[in-house]
């Protein structure tokens, strides 16, 4: 069940700063490294982290997203996650994005480039040695690229709580929208003391995995960081939760209330 909480981390850890302060939340260097519990079990690690590179001339961010299982957890349930998103540095839109995946032997590797101009999507599958193009909408996003894009162009002072938030998302090969309802503020406690934070829930699709439509909740910090703290999901069997617990590089210094 990690595998989807790695999924849920990089895909919907999605934050918000002030659209008049666009990228004013991040810069070169940020790195986060999240604990992953399944139950009362240390399930493993997953970490981001954000370069500037430049590809085919054009000057990018490239994020680079890693998850996997350790000690026990790794005994019966082997993960081993990479994702990269290459994605302009203004714009905040993707070029190419990296899915390199082994969970407990089920694998994928795939790289996909977009052209935003023709609205397409060329996904190469490595893995069984196949291309593809596929339709995108103008503006899509990666899953990594979502995190950042969002996080730098909404502005969380003029949305009410129960508001949603969407936007289209291009994964494996497909299209589907993505939406996160605002929930409201409250103060946590997270390794580093109390923190106040924003508390979203994104909308996920019921079924196999999860319980509920509404299953999932993140909370992310209240400052001009907007770092992401907690993510909670109930599954159908168990639950697991996702907690920062090592950052760097910050653009904006970390608010703790209480120690």
């Amino acid at each position: 069940m990690m595998k989807h909480l790695l999924a849920l981390l990089f895909v919907s850890v999605t934050f918000f700063g002030s659209a008049q302060e666009k990228q004013n939340c991040f810069k070169e260097g940020e790195w986060f490294k999240f604990r992953i519990h399944y139950g009362l079990l240390n399930a493993g690690y997953a970490t981001m982290e954000l370069k500037k590179e430049t590809l085919n001339d054009k000057p990018v961010y490239h994020v680079i997203g890693k998850g996997r299982t350790t000690g026990f957890s790794r005994l019966f349930f082997k993960v081993e996650d990479n994702y990269e998103s290459y994605f302009d540095k203004d714009a905040l839109i993707p070029y190419k994005f990296i899915r390199q995946i082994d969970e407990g032997g089920h694998t994928k590797d795939k790289v996909i480039f977009f052209d935003h101009e023709a609205e397409e999507a060329l996904v190469h599958n490595k893995k069984h040695n196949t291309k593809g193009k596929f339709d995108i909408k103008s503006g899509v996003q990666d899953m990594i690229s979502a995190f950042y894009y969002l996080r730098a162009n909404y502005d969380i002072d003029k949305i009410k709580v129960g508001d949603e938030l969407a936007l289209n998302m291009f994964f494996d090969e497909e299209t589907f929208p993505f939406k996160l309802k605002y929930l409201g503020k409250e103060t946590i406690r997270t390794k580093f003391g109390k923190v106040n934070a924003l508390k979203f829930r994104p909308i996920v699709q019921a079924g196999r995995v999860f319980k509920e439509k509404e299953s999932v909740t993140l909370w992310v910090s209240n400052d001009d960081n907007k770092v992401p703290l907690r993510i909670k999901a109930s599954l159908a069997v168990g639950s697991l939760k996702a907690d920062l617990d090592g950052f760097k590089g910050l653009k904006h210094s970390f608010k703790v209330v209480v120690k």
